[in-house]
């Protein structure tokens, strides 16, 4: 199976920090959204894509472990790693380096559900995704 990842780089923003200087722990899961956006486009699964399929990705679990601060001006990229499951579900896991130390800052992971456009659970794979995961991790 195809090990499906990618990575966004960032600069830590004085809107993403507090008082201290260190960045905010709420401002991580817009890290990890830019993540998600960044995989999206490198594999063909951005959330427009999805939304066109006639279904909608919702977040429904997202799960942080902080290692060591941020702060502000400080450089730092997030690498997403998609984890296979046959359940109807997107799940991804991050690390977040700090750059150019490449010290993990922070680890997690995140799952998403299919819901259809009556905002139904999916619990079979939506076709299209069916047809994505044939495409991205079959073995070759």
């Amino acid at each position: 199976m195809k090990l499906l990842k990618s990575e966004k780089k960032f600069d830590i923003r004085f809107s993403e920090v507090d008082s201290m200087g260190i960045v905010w722990h709420g401002s991580y899961a817009l890290y990890l959204e830019d993540a998600r956006e960044q995989f999206g486009r490198d594999y063909h699964l951005e959330y427009l894509y999805i939304f066109d399929q006639g279904y909608y990705a919702p977040l429904v679990e997202l799960h942080l472990e902080y290692k060591r601060p941020l702060r502000y001006k400080d450089s730092a990229r997030v690498e997403i790693v998609y984890r296979h499951t046959d359940a109807a579900k997107l799940i991804f896991d991050y690390k977040i380096y700090h750059l150019p130390s490449d010290d993990i800052v922070a680890t997690g992971y995140s799952v998403q559900v299919f819901l259809d456009r009556d905002f139904n659970l999916m619990w079979d794979l939506p076709p299209f995704f069916a047809q994505w995961q044939q495409k991205y991790i079959a073995e070759a």
